[in-house]
C-alpha cells in the first residue's frame, strides 16, 4: 500500500536542481552508454511497487524496435486524440528538455509534477540505485495514472524483454523494424537482437511488424506462436507508394488500392513508419471496436498533436535552408544521406553536413554512406560519450571525405551558414545530442 513520506520542512528544490541532481544521481544511456544499462525487471518493479503499480491502471500501446519507433508511438498517440481520447506518450531520448519525454495530448509533463514526484519519493527510491531511465518509467506511469488517461503509447527504450517498459500488459504491441544496434548489449546478429525485441509480446495481445525481414520474422513467429499472440505483418499485408507527399495503399492480396492519406514529411523514410501506423490502427479498430476513421488526420496533425520534433525537421526556410534528423545509425542514415541528396534545389546546390556522432556507434559501417560530394563540419556534442571531433574528421578523411573540425556544435552550425550559398542546403544530423544542442540554441538564440 502506498504511503506519503513526511515533509521534513526542508526548503524544496527548484526545477533545475532537481534535473542536475537526477542527472548526476541516476545513470542515462545516452549520455554515458552501456554503463548506465541495467538487465531486468526486478528493480523497476521495486520502484513501481512503492508508488502503487500506477501501469496496472493503464491502457497501453508498446512499440519497439530499432529504428522508427518515436514516430510510430507519435502516429498512434496523433490516432488517439483524433478519436478524442486523453492519451498519454512516453518516449525517449529528450532532444531539449527533459519532460519532451512525458506528454499527454501532445503538452509536457508540468514542471510541478516532476518536482513533486521526486521530493515524495527521492529518498524512498535510493536504497534500489535505480538507472535514469528506470526513474523515468516510473515518473511517466504515475503521472498517466494521476491524471487518468484513457491510454498510454510506451515506447520501449533500450531492446524489449529487459527494458523497464515491458512490466505493461498493452493491447497491442508493435515492433517497427530490427537491423544492427547495441550489438554490445543485444546480440550481434539480426536474429538476437530480434528476439529481445520480441519480449514484448505478451500473451494473446495482438502483434504488429512493421517490416518483414527473413532473419527476424521467423523469431516474431515463434515467440508470437508460443504466446498465442495473433501475428500482423504490416509489409506483407500491405504496399504503398508517395506521389509527392500523398501516400496510397494498396493490399497485397489483391493489388487494389485501399487508402489514401497525406504526410506532413519531406523525408520518405517515414513512409515505412506510416505504413507500420497504418496496420496497427486497423489492428486497433477491431480490438476496441473503433468506428471512426482517423488515420489520414492521425498523419497529418502528427506534429501539432504531438510536438515530435528533430525528425527531418525545417529549422529555416529562409536562402540557405537548413534541416535536421537525429538519425544516427546505419539504417537511418542510409535513408537520409539519400533524401537529403534528393532536398537540392538545383543540380548545382551543395550539402554542408554538420555531423557527430557518439563513440560506441559502428563508424567503418557507417562511413560508405557518407557521400563525398558532401560537405561536413566535424563536431563534438557535451556529453561524455561523444566522439572526439578530432578523431572522427581523421577516420572520415582517410576514407576521402571533405571535412573541418569544430570543438561546439554551435561553431559548426555558424561555419556552415557562413560558407553555404542560398542555393544550397545545410543538413545536421549523425546524434540525438548534436540535433538536441541546435534545436536548443535555435530556440533560444535564433541561431
Amino acid at each position: 500500500m502506498e504511503t506519503k513520506k513526511q515533509n521534513s520542512g526542508a526548503p524544496k528544490k527548484s526545477y533545475k536542481e532537481i534535473l542536475d541532481q537526477i542527472f548526476a544521481a541516476y545513470p542515462m544511456y545516452h549520455k554515458v552508454g552501456s554503463a548506465a544499462y541495467k538487465e531486468g525487471l526486478e528493480n523497476i518493479e521495486a520502484l513501481l511497487d512503492i508508488i502503487g503499480n500506477p501501469h496496472r491502471r493503464l491502457r497501453c500501446v508498446h512499440v519497439a524496435g530499432t529504428n522508427g519507433k518515436g514516430s510510430v508511438s507519435s502516429f498512434l498517440s496523433s490516432y488517439f486524440q483524433e478519436l478524442g481520447y486523453k492519451t498519454g506518450l512516453f518516449t525517449s531520448p529528450h532532444l531539449v528538455d527533459f519532460r519532451e519525454r512525458i506528454r499527454i495530448n501532445g503538452a509536457m509533463i508540468p514542471v510541478e509534477e516532476v518536482l513533486a514526484f521526486f521530493d515524495e519519493y527521492q529518498e524512498r527510491f535510493a536504497h534500489l540505485e535505480p538507472s535514469f531511465f528506470e526513474i523515468t518509467t516510473a515518473l511517466a506511469f504515475h503521472y498517466f495514472a494521476k491524471q487518468q488517461v484513457d491510454f498510454a503509447v510506451v515506447e520501449v527504450g533500450l531492446g524489449g524483454r529487459l527494458d523497464a517498459t515491458n512490466v505493461i500488459t498493452p493491447i497491442l504491441s508493435v515492433i517497427t523494424n530490427i537491423s544492427l544496434e547495441h550489438t554490445q548489449l543485444l546480440g550481434d546478429t539480426i536474429a538476437k537482437i530480434a528476439f529481445e525485441k520480441a519480449g514484448i509480446i505478451k500473451n494473446k495481445v495482438p502483434v504488429v511488424i512493421g517490416e518483414y525481414d527473413p532473419e527476424s520474422f521467423p523469431v516474431f513467429e515463434d515467440i508470437a506462436n508460443r504466446h498465442d499472440a495473433p501475428l500482423f505483418p504490416a509489409n506483407v499485408h500491405y504496399q504503398y507508394m508517395n506521389y509527392h507527399g500523398r501516400i496510397d495503399i494498396y493490399d497485397n492480396n489483391t493489388s487494389k488500392k485501399v487508402y489514401s492519406l497525406y504526410t506532413p514529411f519531406d523525408a520518405h523514410y517515414q513512409d515505412k513508419n506510416i505504413l507500420t501506423f497504418y496496420q496497427a490502427a486497423r489492428v486497433l479498430e477491431f480490438v476496441l471496436n473503433i468506428q471512426e476513421d482517423k488515420i489520414a488526420t492521425a498523419v497529418s496533425n502528427m506534429l501539432e498533436n504531438t510536438g515530435l520534433s528533430g525528425r527531418w525537421q525545417v529549422l529555416s526556410e529562409e536562402k540557405p535552408r537548413i534541416l535536421c534528423d537525429v538519425g544516427h545509425n546505419y539504417a537511418c542514415l542510409k535513408l537520409s544521406m539519400f533524401n537529403i541528396f534528393e532536398e537540392r534545389p538545383t543540380r548545382d546546390s551543395r550539402i554542408h553536413v554538420v555531423f557527430g556522432m557518439v563513440n560506441d556507434k559502428d563508424i567503418d559501417r557507417i562511413l560508405p554512406l557518407l557521400r563525398k560530394e558532401f560537405t561536413y563540419y566535424v563536431c563534438r556534442a557535451h556529453i561524455e560519450r561523444a566522439m572526439d571531433q578530432e578523431k572522427l574528421a581523421t577516420i572520415m578523411r582517410e576514407a576521402g571525405l571533405n571535412c573541418t573540425t569544430y570543438p561546439s556544435v554551435q561553431e559548426a552550425v555558424e561555419a556552415a551558414k557562413a560558407a553555404a550559398k542560398d542555393e544550397d542546403v545545410i543538413f545536421i544530423t549523425g546524434s540525438c545530442f548534436v540535433v538536441g544542442e541546435v534545436l536548443e540554441a535555435f530556440n533560444n538564440y535564433g541561431l
